[in-house]
């Protein structure tokens, strides 16, 4: 007995550095990923516009929406359209917590947020903690709103992910489009106190103003929750990307009938996917619907917000992260790049959407496997590749050819 516990001690001794390696590993990246949101907010907030500021909070609201859907039609090939739909559903359910629970907490749904949350610049910093108790409030509604997601995704993915390619999109693209329809027929916003208390919780969840939209939301998303969120997002792809699931997701999307050959469930996993995916995008439409400036309406679970995700995806190449996030970024500053350019007497502002258009058409003939293709970033044979036609390039010397 005394040498079995001995033994085990002795066991427990020589898995303790290896042990401290993996948690080192684990939350490395997560530490990481909060201390650039935290400097972000704090150190470069502060030196940007206001323009500038919404436009790098909707590149990276764009890269959670694009790496999210990257696990459905990157990594299991699959072809889901209606990713919008889960956007709208995680807005309008985080929008209707915070916004009826600022209400019965605090009688108004004003923002009451730390210096990490969205804000006017005119507010001076010093007179607000770093999180204030309506941030608590708002990440709960974040989760809320990716958890209503995830579910929605289930029970959607269960009867359709049996479905494959053109059947697929058709079912996803009609999910969208009844998404949209149902929050179109929801109940007006109420907007006192009083008057909330009297209603039944169920309706309050209704009521989140219909065609006209869902205004009054308090607005705590900033630099620091969206590219919080962002690197999490990122880094959860990655890690399943590399994971049993994520080669199960790979192995569906070369060749699903040998999957199953091979005894992987691919119903299942596909459902996962859709679920995984389903829940960031929720949480994506989280953080837009907090958004300074920003009214939530039903468009947003239009199709047409679908094909730019859908977009952002292929072009980056399907089943890479890196390059979901990367194209994101492009296909949200392209536009506004191309807002007020001139061309000699040719205003570029006229045509943008053209020339928007003109340039994914090109990037299809010339580069069909997007950015990337399935390479990562940080993958040495994309260097390596790259390295390699360069040197061919230049005659194989670094000269000219």
């Amino acid at each position: 007995m005394n040498t079995s516990a001995a033994q085990l001690r002795e066991r427990s001794r020589a898995l303790a550095p290896g042990m401290g390696l993996a948690l080192t590993r684990g939350v490395a990246p997560l530490a990481v990923c909060l201390v650039l949101a935290v400097a972000l907010q704090l150190a470069v907030r502060p030196l940007l516009g206001d323009y500038a500021a919404k436009l790098v909070l909707d590149i990276g609201v764009a890269v959670i929406l694009a790496v999210s859907l990257t696990i459905v039609n990157g990594f299991t090939g699959q072809f889901s359209m209606g990713h919008a739909g889960f956007l709208a559903v995680g807005g309008y359910a985080s929008g209707a917590v915070t916004y009826y629970g600022s209400l019965k907490i605090w009688g108004s749904a004003v923002t009451n947020g730390g210096v990490l949350s969205g804000r006017p610049m005119s507010v001076d910093p010093s007179t607000l903690p770093l999180i204030g108790s309506g941030d608590l409030l708002f990440v709960g509604a974040l989760l809320v709103g990716g958890l209503t997601a995830a579910l929605l995704g289930l029970i959607v993915g269960l009867p359709s992910l049996r479905l494959r390619g053109d059947y697929l999109a058709i079912v996803t693209l009609g999910f969208g489009e009844i998404v949209r329809v149902c929050i179109q027929q929801t109940g007006p916003v109420i907007r006192t106190a009083a008057e909330a208390a009297r209603v039944p919780t169920w309706k309050l969840a209704t009521s989140v103003g219909g065609a006209l939209g869902f205004t009054g939301i308090p607005k705590y998303t900033s630099l620091f929750w969206v590219w919080l969120i962002a690197g999490i997002t990122i880094l959860v792809a990655y890690r399943l990307k590399r994971s049993t699931y994520g080669r199960a997701f790979l192995s569906i999307r070369e060749d699903e009938i040998a999957a199953e050959a091979m005894g992987v469930n691919t119903t299942r996993y596909k459902v996962w996917a859709f679920v995984i995916s389903a829940f960031f995008a929720g949480i994506a439409g989280g953080l837009f619907a907090h958004t300074l400036g920003v009214g939530l309406s039903a468009e947003a679970a239009g199709f047409l917000k679908s094909f730019d995700i859908i977009i952002m995806v292929v072009l980056g190449g399907l089943g890479s992260v890196s390059g979901a996030a990367l194209a994101a970024m492009v296909v949200t500053l392209l536009p506004e790049w191309l807002r007020g350019r001139h061309v000699g007497p040719v205003n570029l502002s006229q045509y943008r959407l053209v020339i928007y258009a003109l340039a994914l058409i090109l990037m299809m003939i010339f580069r069909p496997k997007g950015l990337l293709g399935v390479a990562e970033l940080w993958d040495r044979s994309l260097w390596t590749s790259l390295a390699s036609r360069l040197k061919r390039l230049t005659g194989g010397k670094g000269g000219n050819p």
